[in-house]
């Protein structure tokens, strides 16, 4: 199963693609399959200020709908309007254009609880 070292990750199967003061956040290769053929990714968060651990979306696949939770307080700036039409992305390439939302996070500590790809891996096994 596909863990890139490049990246942060939560308990609850999000990664985390940090460059400067944003956060460029999907779902693993894991969640996705676990999941199955995604349906459709919902995201009317935009532009607002989430705390960490609160929903900002969900994410339907065709036997089952699951939360998504923000790994990071901050600002969402932006979903990635092709899920819109190709919620497959997620499934497909997880890692990069199956991207959900990018935000400006607000508490640079917050980077001390998410896990190190080895320890994300080590999680799943």
């Amino acid at each position: 199963m596909s863990v890139p070292s490049n990246l942060l990750y939560t308990k609850d199967h999000e990664w985390v693609l940090i460059e400067e003061n944003i956060a460029t956040i999907g779902i693993t290769n894991f969640a996705q399959s676990e999941l199955g053929d995604i349906v459709y990714v919902e995201v009317e968060t935009e532009g607002e200020n989430i705390e960490k651990e609160e929903v900002f979306g969900s994410i339907e696949a065709v036997k089952t709908v699951s939360d998504l939770f923000m790994p990071l307080s901050g600002e969402i700036t932006s979903f990635n309007e092709e899920l819109e039409t190709q919620p497959e992305l997620v499934n497909s390439d997880p890692y990069g254009e199956g991207w959900i939302i990018k935000i400006e996070f607000s508490n640079k500590s917050e980077l001390e609880d998410l896990l190190n790809a080895e320890a994300y891996q080590n999680s799943i096994n």
